[in-house]
């Protein structure tokens, strides 16, 4: 079971890693300041696989690639929302953070449910009535980038074959 973290419209990368602390290139310093700016609690209460389910846009703004890496450092198994930045989702992919398209998920959870995650099937259950939403998979090339732990570490294993 892990646990739902949810944000409405037009989230952007700015919201997720501030720019005011992109002097520090150190990643794990940086999640220390996750979502702060629109989530207080965030960084201290999110949990390893916890999931982030979000309306519309989200990671739009800068193509800072720290904002899906400190959410990845945090522990967030994966993004849900209605739709992404392109920019923002490509970099999810490359760092090994999955990142879903849903209206279900969108629609139906609100923070604090608990769920089941099974990415490769595309299903998600709600643990307190047992709703199931289905979502579209990832095509197995993008599975196979994520399991690797993102795009480096693919092609690391690609080149050494």
């Amino acid at each position: 079971m892990v646990r739902v973290w949810k944000y409405g419209d037009h989230v952007n990368t700015d919201l997720m890693i501030s720019g005011r602390y992109l002097d520090d290139y150190d990643i794990s310093s940086l999640a220390e300041h996750a979502m702060e700016d629109i989530d207080a609690e965030f960084v201290d209460r999110v949990e390893a696989g916890d999931i982030i389910v979000a309306g519309r846009n989200f990671g739009c703004g800068s193509s800072r690639e720290q904002a899906p890496a400190v959410l990845k450092e945090k522990g967030v198994g994966a993004v849900f929302a209605r739709s992404t930045a392109r920019i923002f989702h490509r970099n999810a992919i490359n760092i090994g953070l999955p990142v879903l398209i849903s209206q279900d998920a969108c629609q139906l959870l609100e923070s604090g449910d608990e769920v089941e995650l099974d990415i490769s099937s595309g299903t998600l259950i709600r643990s307190r009535d047992n709703l199931r939403m289905e979502f579209e998979p990832l095509p197995e090339y993008l599975m196979k980038i994520l399991d690797k732990g993102g795009l480096i570490p693919y092609m690391r294993e690609m080149l050494s074959e």
